[in-house]
């Protein structure tokens, strides 16, 4: 066999190494090393073994052989990537500015084998007698833990381990003298981890598509025969019956043997998604969330692989399921920002499902209330195919009423409370009625801050430039680093006794309700109550079963989720998000909205809303209250159009970080004068660099620069020349330059 080479990315997140390293194949090994294994190396001057990933198999050799280095081995138990899946890496190191190992690391969330599970199953093989005689036995001698297994055989003559050892409190010690006497055999077989609840493996009828669902399934169909894969964007009202829409073109997908990865933007999702999903096409579904254990998520990875199942559901790293013949991506709620890698590469999942649909000739099918305005615009340009839903689907729904309450007026009326009047009347009503509510409020824990009213000044967090947020069980916490304190008796600054907690989160508001209706049962679900790994399973169950009267929580209770005995939300502080430093913060208010009040009146009852705020004027509040997305959508682009953002151009973020606060500033100085300096830029406009909105995270301090331009290669370029540029600065082995593309 001829000499080969493989071309190699070490395992290192290091720019300087960011490139392919050419190596032999040695003489043993050629035939067995693939594209996507992952090999030891030896690297560098002191030939360290490394590990790294081969992305390129040649016959060719790119320099001197006689000083090329030779493979040393197969990383033992490394999972092999498709060779398709190393072009995706490659494609989003080249978009998104990482490095090669970073989008390889990004892309393969399995990298490793990990041990099959076993079933353990005990099986007597004696006669009846025999066990009643060993019974009789156990408990003359008082062989308690022996008498409850020798029970469990009375009563079936197959008891797994698990079931011993869970139920009866058994240990194997128990067991083994009967194995070893032949009276009882033990039986080992390797299984499949499921991640999927049993509870939630319940068959449900197909339900008649409307005239308007049926519309577009069938248009869909025609197009993906005809070979029209261009993205398409579902636009329908909440309620209009989007994940029907979705099932029907998957069915019709899955028909021609292929299979089909469906997004969700949160965990939250998860339990409702897979319910509908599995009672649709029960075993063929799987998911993929990073609650999963190592073994669950490397078993649903090789079930994917084998085939044994035809649908993935997950939040973005779902995307890289290895499915042998991927026909048809779903992301819903595609506006959703989490949708957005906020580690490099710093990818966007509606992006790179494009391009993973295009190398592998499938669809995308993008799906929301409130599509974002990338999205939007695309799809009016004709790059997407736009397809709309004007009506719910349930026969008789309709949309909740809405009604916008003042809270100035509120407070000029003496109410002090975080409910209205009339928020508090119509949660009367509903609890009298044995009706559900949902209270929507998006800043987690029990008051914003604590203060000093003698000096002031807000406890704040010694790693952050952020005030701590005070939290129910008499802690501080900080929201971005996780540093915690117990609230101290003095001011740290002056020793005044007076210190008082301001503004309001969940708990403060769960609280609240449990004051006022002492005889609802309220849920809490937000960050604090779901940090398990079955947290939103257990609370959402719960709700969704009825066993819950009131649900209080922050954004991750109104996204895509249907509850058909709520008939009123109550949107608390709906201004929240219009005072973030965003350029976004109009449209994150809009989404947030629409789909909160998209929540209520689901199911036979009527639904309201109640939108509490104190700017009851805003565009994106007026436009959500009646879920006009055409108005809201012209009145932001013109916002838009007029200072430059995006989708009106394409803006890069730089983010400069740095431990110490001098050698930043020297950095943002030499920047300053580098970018004054370049002439060749055509039509590039730059703001900053300032101090990031939040200046301090975890003893990293940060300063933002924003670059705009029409053309997305220019600022890859810009990108490109500024990395080159800053290498050998003195400051640069202290400074991280972290480049975004929203």
């Amino acid at each position: 066999m001829a000499e080969q080479y493989a071309s190699i990315i070490i395992d290192i997140s290091h720019e300087n190494v960011d490139r392919v390293f050419q190596y032999r194949i040695p003489p043993q090994l050629l035939g067995e090393i693939q594209v996507g294994m992952q090999v030891c190396v030896p690297f560098g001057s002191g030939n360290r073994t490394r590990t790294g990933y081969v992305v390129d198999i040649s016959e060719k050799a790119e320099y001197d052989v006689t000083k090329m280095k030779s493979i040393a081995g197969i990383v033992a138990g490394s999972v092999t990537a498709d060779s398709r899946i190393i072009s995706l890496a490659w494609w989003m190191k080249e978009r998104y500015g990482s490095t090669m190992n970073q989008a390889l690391r990004t892309v393969l969330p399995v990298k490793r084998e990990v041990r099959k599970a076993e079933k353990r199953t005990l099986y007597w093989n004696a006669s009846r007698e025999e066990l009643n005689m060993l019974m009789d036995e156990a408990v003359k001698r008082h062989y308690t833990a022996r008498t409850r297994l020798l029970d469990a055989f009375l009563q079936n003559r197959e008891v797994s381990c698990d079931y011993a050892k869970k139920q009866l409190g058994l240990s194997a010690s128990v067991w083994e003298p009967l194995v070893n006497k032949g009276l009882v055999s033990l039986d080992v077989k390797k299984e499949y981890r499921n991640p999927i609840s049993e509870k939630i493996q319940i068959k449900q009828n197909i339900p008649i598509l409307n005239e308007e669902q049926n519309a577009i399934v069938e248009d869909f169909w025609k197009r993906y025969q005809e070979g029209d894969l261009r993205v398409s964007l579902i636009h329908g009202i909440t309620g209009s019956g989007k994940t029907e829409v979705y099932m029907g073109c998957m069915e019709r997908v899955l028909q021609k043997k292929r299979q089909v990865i469906v997004l969700i933007p949160e965990i939250a999702l998860t339990y409702q998604t897979v319910m509908r999903f599995y009672g649709r096409f029960g075993e063929r579904v799987s998911i993929m969330h990073s609650r999963l254990s190592a073994g669950e998520r490397y078993d649903q990875f090789e079930r994917a692989k084998r085939g044994e199942i035809q649908i993935m559901i997950g939040p973005r790293s779902a995307l890289f399921t290895p499915f042998p013949d991927l026909g048809l991506i779903v992301m819903d709620e595609e506006h959703e920002n989490a949708y957005k890698s906020e580690v490099s590469p710093r990818y966007h999942a509606r992006e790179t499902a494009a391009e993973w649909a295009r190398m592998n000739q499938a669809a995308l099918i993008l799906g929301s209330a409130t599509p974002s305005m990338t999205a939007y615009t695309k799809a009016l340009q004709g790059q997407y195919k736009l397809y709309t839903l004007t009506k719910r689907a349930k026969e008789g729904s309709r949309l909740a009423k809405v009604e916008i309450v003042d809270l100035r007026e509120e407070l000029r009326q003496g109410n002090r409370s975080m409910f209205s009047y009339i928020l508090q009347q119509k949660m009367t009503e509903r609890l009298e009625r044995g009706e559900q509510i949902i209270l929507f409020m998006n800043r987690r824990g029990y008051s914003n801050f604590i203060s000093c009213r003698a000096c002031g000044d807000a406890l704040k967090c010694p790693h952050c430039d952020v005030s701590l947020t005070y939290h129910r069980n008499g802690e501080l916490k900080c929201h971005y680093c996780g540093y915690q304190m117990p609230v101290p008796q003095t001011c740290p600054s002056c020793g005044s006794r007076y210190l008082a907690g301001f503004g309001s989160g969940t708990q403060k508001a769960e609280e609240a309700v449990k004051k006022i209706f002492p005889q609802a049962r309220v849920l809490r679900m937000d960050m604090d109550t779901t940090s398990g790994k079955h947290g939103h399973e257990e609370i959402l169950s719960t709700f969704y079963e009825g066993r819950a009267d009131v649900l209080v929580g922050t954004q991750m209770i109104v996204k895509g989720h249907d509850f058909p005995k709520v008939t009123l939300v109550g949107i608390l502080a709906a201004d929240l998000s219009l005072h973030m430093p965003d350029y976004r913060c109009s449209e994150y208010t809009f989404d947030l909205l629409t789909q909160a009040a998209g929540r209520a009146g689901r199911g036979n009852g009527e639904g309201e809303v109640i939108i509490q705020t104190y700017q009851p004027e805003h565009y994106s509040i007026q436009a959500a209250a009646t879920q006009n997305y055409a108005l809201f959508y012209e009145k932001e682009m013109a916002y838009r159009r007029i200072l430059n953002y995006p989708p009106s151009c394409t803006l890069m973020t730089l983010l400069i970080t740095s431990p110490q606060e001098e050698e930043l500033n020297l950095c943002v100085c030499w920047l300053e004068e580098w970018i004054n300096g370049q002439n060749h830029w055509k039509n590039l406009q730059i703001v900053g660099p300032a101090e990031a909105p939040v200046y301090k995270i975890n003893d990293i301090y940060r300063k933002i620069l924003y670059l705009k331009h029409k053309n997305y290669d220019i600022l890859l370029q810009i990108k490109e020349e500024l990395e080159e540029a800053a290498k050998d600065k003195p400051w640069s082995s202290k400074v991280q330059f972290l480049f975004d593309m929203p």
